[in-house]
């Protein structure tokens, strides 16, 4: 069975959608370790209750960059993890980091990439009077949120929406597709060539997209 380790900094809402795929037998994925640079993060608790090792790497406990990179990668590969999941983690992968793990990593992004790269996705689609938002999983790259693109899930955008009842439509589409693109990873349907091209049975070429009203 293929194990991951999973990156968090806050409540673990992904985690616990691809946590509850796992026990339903929808994918065939052993958790091996839940990191947060986050003390108290509410996804360190969901682990627990499931009996999941956990560690808190602060970023706040290191003078620099390259300090924290070293000892989070210390405790992701002390579990030889064949992926590392990114759910809900606030810190941006140092490109020695990526290249030092050297497997497939996977961030799920709220936003269509490669719009809205970075952070208040949400805001910035309703200033720009979008009609449709979403959600991306990709791979993760050493240019930030512009790895190769799986799956992506769209929502439309209503006129009566702010902002959290844009995030709160975006999450749900979330817990849907970042489990879908793992199993296809897991079932190796998946072909990838130096994380640039990616096709699903060597024939579709993807992202996948999955819309939803």
């Amino acid at each position: 069975m293929k194990k991951a380790v999973v990156l968090l900094s806050g409540s673990g809402s992904n985690f616990q959608a691809i946590l509850d795929s796992i026990t339903a037998d929808e994918i065939a994925l052993e958790i091996s370790s839940v990191i947060s640079n986050v003390s108290g993060a509410r996804g360190i608790d969901r682990a627990k209750t499931h009996g999941i090792p956990t560690h808190i790497v602060n970023n706040h406990n290191y003078s620099e960059r390259i300090s924290f990179d070293k000892a989070l990668l210390d405790k992701v590969i002390k579990y030889n993890p064949d992926y590392l999941i990114l759910a809900g983690f606030m810190r941006i992968l140092s490109p020695e980091f990526i290249k030092k793990f050297n497997k497939p990593i996977f961030n799920i992004h709220p936003s269509l990439l490669p719009k809205y790269k970075g952070l208040n996705t949400h805001q910035r689609v309703l200033d720009k009077n979008e009609k449709i938002h979403g959600c991306s999983v990709h791979l993760v790259t050493e240019e930030l949120d512009a790895g190769p693109i799986i799956i992506q899930g769209e929502v439309p955008v209503k006129n009566d929406d702010d902002v959290k009842k844009l995030a709160a439509r975006v999450l749900k589409v979330e817990h849907m597709i970042y489990k879908k693109a793992l199993n296809l990873f897991i079932t190796n349907q998946i072909t990838y060539d130096n994380l640039r091209v990616i096709k699903i049975n060597n024939e579709i070429e993807i992202p996948l997209k999955v819309r939803m009203n």
